[in-house]
């Protein structure tokens, strides 16, 4: 028999519903449970690929191809099942779905309303692909009291009937403030958050009380009266750090006791956690630290590099040391001599991004990186501007550029007009639309003999990695940038579109056209970040 989750968030936003779904499904999958995530985003939008990160924060790419929200990166972090299309929806898909169906007739006439006809497709998004599981997470985004939230939360009510207490259960995640003024902790928040979901017809089994303190007895007492819960059901969710101690955090609180005593399942064994406490146990005794830079362009949001920053931290306890991300803005380097801000650091990271704002900044860095013999790892764009800045000084084209950025003498990068998927060829045009467009998901890249990508992937003839991009490195240009000494190191399997460059000449020097951080997990640290933190370990003990 499959169980239904459902995670909501009251009071004010970003209060960690993300984490604490992902912390639930590491809990039950360490009793040995069968465990899948799911979230539903209210917004109009019918993916996050066309939002700017600047606002939203990383857009996630699964397998296959599916650009969703970053919540799912911690969903595939902590539990180490990778996420699918099935996983994320939003309002914008919601409503796309059902209008075509109107258009195409199959309402068969019928007044097509918000309930019962987008309720019902909301139920069917949760219920699909769940055969099989023990326990399926569904995480609504938004804030209770949000009018883009509420059919969702309509339909999960309904769910909730149709399914019953012995297949549903409702956690709302709310704050607990403390006012330094009256040295108080105060209920009435998460009692009036409690009440406006009340009048949507939910009332919560559990309740996760973020604070920043310990909330005494009596306050969790007062909580569970106002709010209809047992007290053992009002669950204490505390700062933690490392990130990765909140599963551990919960289960002394006992979330995971309380969610399978809901469902009158045995709870009597201790999970495993014993993977969890050797990562805490790795990251509060680090042997060192080591210093990278992240030279991008949406530094004023840190949750545009979500799975990156925890990417390099999975790299860190791999080798027993600390990471120390400085954020950089790449228009900053545009200044003479801004660069030498890079003179302290041992690597020196150039991640993803679209536009020309800022790449000329980025390619400073690149040079730095190179001529200093500093570890340099350039992803997707990183990997472009670092084509460039190889084309530029050490090619003798000094117009080289990227057509993405306009017309130019020679686009070293230029966009994508057809790649193949399976047996089937996919085509894209300049002028069309930007939704969904781009080349996404899981992409096979034959790995070249002797090269250091291929050691660092233990010898493997082929990997298969996730990507998200519309322009591409220009294979014409291949020749011309490997009389540079830039090696070629990584194509796909019809040689045609390169995948991976690496400068042999050089301490440790990688662009990958994909994105490695979308699979890295801290019991599984991805091998690029692994190796790259090491060379930057190396790098520390020379400067």
């Amino acid at each position: 028999m499959t169980r239904f989750v459902f995670i909501t968030g009251g009071v004010v936003s970003s209060l960690g519903k993300g984490i604490a779904s992902a912390a639930l499904g590491a809990l039950l999958l360490a009793r040995g449970y069968k465990v899948r995530l799911r979230k539903l985003d209210p917004y109009l939008n019918v993916d996050p690929g066309t939002m700017s990160p600047t606002q939203h924060g990383e857009v996630f790419v699964t397998d296959d191809g599916a650009e969703t929200d970053l919540d799912l990166g911690h969903y595939e972090r902590f539990t180490g099942v990778h996420a699918t299309q099935r996983d994320n929806t939003t309002t914008g898909r919601i409503y796309a779905d059902v209008i075509a169906k109107e258009r195409a007739g199959g309402f068969l006439g019928a007044t097509v309303q918000v309930i019962p006809h987008i309720t019902d497709a909301i139920k069917d998004v949760v219920k699909r692909d769940t055969d099989g599981y023990d326990f399926i997470l569904v995480e609504i985004g938004g804030t209770v009291g949000d009018i883009e939230s509420l059919p969702f939360l309509e339909a999960i009510r309904q769910l909730g009937n149709e399914l019953g207490p012995d297949q549903s259960m409702f956690v709302h995640l709310t704050l607990v403030p403390y006012i330094p003024s009256a040295k108080e902790l105060k209920t009435k928040p998460t009692q009036h958050s409690v009440k406006e979901l009340l009048n949507v017809g939910i009332q919560a089994n559990m309740l996760l009380c973020r604070c920043d303190r310990e909330i005494p007895e009596a306050e969790r007492r007062k909580i569970a009266s106002f709010c209809n819960v047992r007290p053992e059901a009002v669950i204490p969710a505390l700062d933690v750090a490392p990130i990765y101690a909140v599963p551990i955090a919960y289960h002394e609180q006992g979330m995971d006791r309380e969610v399978l005593r809901h469902f009158r399942l045995p709870f009597d064994r201790e999970p495993d956690l014993t993977r969890w406490r050797n990562i805490v146990a790795a990251m509060t005794a680090a042997e060192g630290e080591v210093h990278i830079a992240i030279v991008g362009k949406y530094t004023n949001l840190l949750d545009s590099y979500k799975s990156l920053a925890e990417a390099l931290t999975h790299g860190g306890i791999a080798n027993k040391v600390n990471v120390k991300l400085d954020w950089v803005d790449s228009e900053i380097f545009e200044k003479p001599d801004a660069v030498q801000r890079l003179e302290a650091v041992h690597g020196i990271l150039v991640p993803g991004g679209f536009g020309e704002r800022g790449t000329e900044g980025k390619i400073a860095a690149v040079r730095f990186a190179r001529e200093r013999k500093v570890p340099f790892f350039g992803i997707c764009f990183g990997m472009q501007m670092a084509v460039i800045e190889a084309a530029r000084n050490l090619g003798g084209m000094p117009e080289a550029s990227s057509s993405e950025f306009g017309p130019c003498d020679s686009p070293v990068v230029g966009l994508m007009t057809e790649w193949s998927v399976g047996n089937t060829v996919v085509k894209r045009e300049a002028g069309g639309d930007l939704g969904g467009t781009m080349r996404l998901g899981a992409y096979t890249a034959v790995l070249s003999e002797g090269s250091l990508v291929r050691s660092i992937y233990d010898g493997a003839p082929s990997i298969e990695e996730r990507h998200r991009h519309r322009y591409e490195v220009n294979v014409n240009y291949r020749g011309r940038l490997e009389a540079t000494g830039m090696r070629f190191s990584g194509m796909s399997p019809d040689g045609e579109l390169p995948e991976i460059v690496e400068l042999p000449n050089h301490p440790w020097f990688v662009g990958v056209q994909y994105h490695p951080e979308l699979k890295s997990k801290p019991f599984d640290p991805h091998p690029l970040f692994k190796d790259f933190i090491a060379a930057a370990v190396r790098q520390a003990r020379l400067v």
